[in-house]
């Protein structure tokens, strides 16, 4: 088991350093390290079972991201967010902290249904064309939308919370209420991260920004479609485009309003196979609708396969499970009386290490055991895991496919993300584990 354990942490390992110190493509690091690691591990004859079981994992989150991606590109070539954009452009008036500080309101607001995938597609969708036209550094939308969807996945109805629960068998009021101080100043951390990355684009932009018109730079925005949709073709594509957003955001209204549960996938193949033939009538307009945005979608769709391949390898040979075991099973008996800030303060680079299933259903338990033996209260560990653990960490780690839908759609690589942003993520979990230890959630 140990050694299976050690396999798997360097694994992981070797993965990171070949994303973060290589030019290695993150696909390769993705596919070929488990692989080897699988090999070296004994278990060649089974790999493909692995990997295919992986990819099955996956497969719904790949349909997701391709359709998503053709629909909402064909939507901004027929000019759909033309209105929206200038009016955020109005209102931020060329000024890159307005803008950082709507991206993080917006962001805020659209992950109040606890989807991370859906506040990336819906967001980054939004603001995209807004930052190239302002000419913000292309990281910051990616890494204020990681930023206010982390913090935002601490709501009960979850990830992570909801594992935290029913895992420690708890309800709202014992694990999510006690850390909502936090969860608030978090909420405000993150405002003022955007504030000071706003500041910084200010600066950067010093050239071009106009302290006494206030009108913004001139920044090309790239995918200007011929062929824009006018009047009821408007209309139509607005209303079909709030249909979809309301179908994926149902479960905020699922306490007033009972509707048929369709997946995202099947929701946006069948958006885009209505809106293509009518927004585009010939053949030929068709195909080069699909080219324009066929590089975006196989680039983020591989690397979501890619992913699946390396956790199914590592699911299936049991390197998850054995190095939850030996993580949880080897904690200094002196360090037990802090054991919940050291498990908040850890929780969110764990994010890069362990799926959420392994960490809330392998690694919490005996954490929380190991607690409740020297008198602690083992809710406070799962208070404290739900502080970083796939919240502020889901974002930019490489086990889960919504990371490569926010990577895909902004158009950084995973490499340049993890980088620029992994400090403030990490100050979100900080900043939240001084208070939740302040008011005594942990």
């Amino acid at each position: 088991m140990n050694m299976l354990a050690i396999l798997g942490f360097a694994t992981i390992g070797t993965l990171l350093l070949l994303v973060a110190l290589t030019r290695i493509p993150v696909i390769a690091a993705l596919v070929l390290t488990p692989v080897v690691a699988a090999v070296a591990g004994g278990f060649g004859s089974q790999l493909g079972a692995f990997a295919v079981d992986g990819l099955r994992t996956v497969a719904p989150i790949a349909a997701l991201i391709m359709f998503a991606v053709l629909y909402f590109g064909l939507m901004i070539d027929v000019g759909l967010f033309t209105p929206l954009i200038r009016r955020l452009v109005g209102f931020v008036r060329g000024d890159p902290i307005k803008l950082c500080l709507a991206t993080a309101a917006l962001a805020m607001l659209v992950a109040l249904d606890g989807d991370g995938a859906t506040t990336f597609l819906i967001s980054i969708t939004a603001l995209l064309p807004v930052h190239r036209r302002i000419g913000v550094n292309p990281l910051i939308l990616p890494a204020i939308v990681a930023l206010s969807a982390g913090v935002m996945n601490l709501l009960p109805w979850g990830g992570p919370t909801a594992r935290a629960m029913s895992v420690l068998r708890a309800d709202v009021d014992q694990i999510f209420v006690p850390v909502l101080p936090a969860m608030i100043v978090g909420i405000l951390w993150v405002f003022f991260v955007a504030w000071r990355l706003g500041i910084a684009e200010r600066r950067r932009l010093a050239s071009q920004w106009n302290e006494l018109s206030g009108t913004q730079p001139i920044i090309a925005v790239t995918s200007e479609a011929a062929a824009p949709a006018r009047g009821a073709l408007f209309a139509f594509n607005a209303a079909l485009t709030v249909l979809v957003i309301f179908f994926l955001l149902q479960g905020l209204f699922a306490r007033w309003i009972s509707l048929p549960e369709l997946p995202a996938s099947l929701l946006f193949m069948t958006a885009f196979a209505i809106a293509l033939p009518i927004n585009r009538r010939t053949a030929t307009a068709q195909r080069e609708q699909m080219s324009a945005h066929a590089a975006n979608a196989v680039l983020v769709v591989s690397l979501i396969l890619a992913a699946g391949v390396f956790t199914g390898i590592l699911n299936g040979t049991g390197m998850i499970k054995a190095m939850a075991t030996l993580l949880a099973s080897n904690t200094p008996p002196a360090l037990s009386p802090w054991l919940s800030q050291i498990v908040a303060i850890t929780s969110m680079p764990l994010s890069l290490v362990f799926t959420p299933d392994a960490y809330y259903f392998g690694v919490l338990p005996v954490l929380a055991d190991a607690a409740a033996a020297v008198g602690n209260d083992p809710l406070a560990i799962g208070r404290a895991a739900i502080l970083g653990q796939m919240t502020t960490g889901f974002p930019l780690s490489p086990l889960t496919a919504s990371t490569f839908i926010l990577l895909g759609l902004s158009g950084v690589s995973l490499r340049d993300h993890q980088k620029f942003v992994f400090r403030w993520a990490f100050g979100t979990t900080v900043v939240m584990t001084i208070v939740a230890s302040a008011t005594g959630a942990i």
